[in-house]
């Protein structure tokens, strides 16, 4: 049968037959059994692809459990067992070769409107690789002795895949009703490999759109940081909008759709503003965190638009308001809410001071301030704000740039110099309680603040003796006085 394909198709099925000896393996086992043994889904694809996989699918006309179960024993201590038996599955993994091989018995499903869990039933290859969601998915390579490599295309999968197209192996209508989570694969396989989704496939996504309600969140978030990772995230976000999922997973992003006009006056799409400045992100950066912070810097403007006949359309403090928002979405999106979500809300909210810095005049106590409360994540920060200039007047980006540069200059002029990053107090709160025989009070908390504002202003050197004559004085402002007279420096 692969006397049918070109030769570059045959070679590649070949280099992974020698590839990975466990295919072999597992088909000669599966003979001492009788068992007819095909490696399914993923792992075909990407041989195509030519992309590494670590996860291998097999599926067994008969007990997958059988043959898994046959397939460890056949590799002693070098596999380990994990069989499921709720689910007619199992799995070997293969610690020195980091492989998982994941074995199921060939099956049909059918499925009931208010859910997404099928009924199962035992069934041929034919009824098995018809359940798949893609016919880039629904291939098959027999790994059967005398059959050793022969490639299984019912649904013409490897001419989709050459064409760069996706499509379902049946009626869209019903794939996508029976499991909406596919819909969301759909867009995401179209965002990794940069396919095209059928016009027929993609109009059967808009129509079920609705039913991706019925998928838990945690399974969408999945999707989505898959759609994240991608090279260019922005089309399956495009996608997403177009076929009408955004609304149900994201509403307050697809509320940023669209152009409002006053007087003749419009303001940019706010979304496909945000969809360039994605992908400016994601073109210098794997930091996933960080394009989430691109994708959601103007995720206030809806709420905060408001039309002033003198200034036009504005967004007035919508950076602080995205902020707030940033812990709900992560919330309502399943997404982690530890340190990742604090990270997204302080881009969000800081996303607007370097491009005021750069636009006014840079003033060294304002780039201070930026440095001390953007600490760590200054840098991406500024990737954050450099890609948000998306002007198409060219003049003007040219000038924001160098100006850009101008203060990323300055900020390691001045930050070599005065140590603000990651900034810790010359003289601290225990301190300033012994010198002043207190305990914790207003006071306290008045002086380090005034410490704080007088080294970023420059008033005072980032050092601890400049600092605590400082604290002296403010604290004589204060009413409070030395329970040492004779201490002027805690180093004296």
């Amino acid at each position: 049968m692969n006397e049918l394909l070109p030769p570059h198709h045959r070679s590649k099925i070949e280099r992974a037959l020698a590839d990975h000896p466990e295919l072999a393996l597992v088909g000669a086992v599966a003979d001492r059994l009788g068992l007819e043994c095909y490696v399914v889904g993923g792992f075909v694809r990407d041989i195509f692809l030519g992309r590494h996989s670590k996860d291998i699918d097999f599926v067994a006309v008969g007990s997958g459990i059988d043959l898994a179960r046959a397939v460890a024993a056949e590799l002693g201590r070098k596999a380990r067992l994990a069989v499921f038996k709720t689910y007619g599955t199992a799995q070997v993994t293969l610690r020195q070769r980091g492989l998982e091989l994941e074995f199921v018995g060939a099956r049909r499903e059918s499925y009931r409107r208010e859910s997404r869990n099928p009924i199962v039933e035992d069934g041929t290859l034919a009824d098995d690789i018809a359940r798949r969601d893609f016919t880039i998915n629904a291939m098959a390579i027999c790994v059967n002795g005398p059959r050793l490599g022969e490639l299984v295309d019912l649904y013409s999968g490897l001419t989709d895949l050459d064409d760069g197209i996706i499509r379902t192996p049946l009626d869209p209508d019903v794939t996508f009703s029976d499991d909406p989570l596919r819909m969301m694969r759909a867009l995401r396989f179209a965002t990794r490999f940069d396919f095209t989704i059928l016009s027929v496939t993609l109009d059967a996504i808009t129509r079920n759109a609705d039913r991706i309600d019925i998928i838990a969140r945690e399974r969408i978030a999945t999707e989505l940081m898959k759609i994240m990772e991608s090279d260019r995230p922005s089309k399956g976000w495009r996608l997403l909008a177009k076929t009408g999922l955004l609304k149900h997973i994201l509403p307050e992003l697809d509320a940023m759709r669209g152009v409002a006009t006053v007087n003749g006056r419009g303001h940019k799409d706010n979304f496909l503003h945000t969809m360039e400045v994605l992908d400016n992100v994601a073109s210098r950066t794997d930091n996933v965190w960080l394009r989430w912070g691109a994708l959601l810097h103007d995720i206030a403007k809806p709420a905060t638009k408001r039309w002033d006949d003198k200034l036009g359309w504005t967004f007035h403090n919508h950076n602080f308001i995205g902020a707030k928002m940033v812990p709900r979405l992560f919330k309502s999106l399943r997404l982690p809410q530890g340190e990742p979500a604090k990270y997204v809300a302080k881009l969000v909210e800081l996303h607007m001071r370097p491009i005021a810095l750069v636009e006014d005049e840079v003033t060294d106590s304002a780039v201070r301030r930026l440095i001390h409360d953007a600490g760590d994540d200054l840098d991406d920060l500024m990737l954050l704000c450099r890609a948000d200039i998306t002007s198409k007047n060219a003049d003007k980006v040219r000038r924001l740039l160098e100006n850009f540069d101008h203060v990323k200059h300055k900020m390691e002029e001045l930050e070599a110099r005065d140590h603000i990053r990651n900034y810790q107090p010359p003289v601290d709160g225990l301190e300033i309680m012994n010198t002043f025989g207190i305990g914790q009070c207003r006071e306290v908390g008045v002086i380090k603040n005034a410490i704080k504002d007088a080294i970023l202003d420059g008033r005072v050197a980032n050092e601890h003796d400049p600092a605590f004559e400082f604290m002296l004085a403010i604290a004589e402002g204060l009413g409070l006085k030395p329970v040492d007279k004779c201490t002027t420096s805690q180093n004296e």
